[in-house]
């Protein structure tokens, strides 16, 4: 017997949001900061894309208030775009977006 997998759909196209621009060295840990949402709204932030693990690591996330704090390691050389879109639960349709273009070097 197999144990079934739920997974989210993907996040559809994104909005124009905030884009933000960061250079560190390899080894460094790079903050993302996704504003806060009311818990009676239903949104939620979701990593709409996938990230290269060669180049930058998740390590932690955590609430801090009502917003997000994710936190990556920067573990090798290259160029990496880490988008979130902030969509109603686990559907496609995202409201605003959080993008960080992160070069490590």
């Amino acid at each position: 017997m197999r144990a079934a997998v739920a997974t989210a759909p993907p996040v559809g196209p994104l909005p124009p949001g905030q884009i933000t621009t960061v250079s560190a060295p390899s080894g460094s840990l790079i903050a993302v900061a996704l504003p806060g949402q009311s818990v009676s709204s239903g949104l939620v932030w979701r990593l709409a894309r996938s990230v290269n693990s060669k180049v930058v690591r998740q390590i932690s996330e955590r609430n801090i208030g009502r917003d997000v704090i994710v936190v990556y390691k920067a573990v090798g050389r290259g160029t990496v775009t880490i988008a979130y879109g902030l969509t109603k639960g686990e559907t496609r349709k995202a409201y605003k977006s959080v993008t960080y273009k992160i070069r490590i070097h």
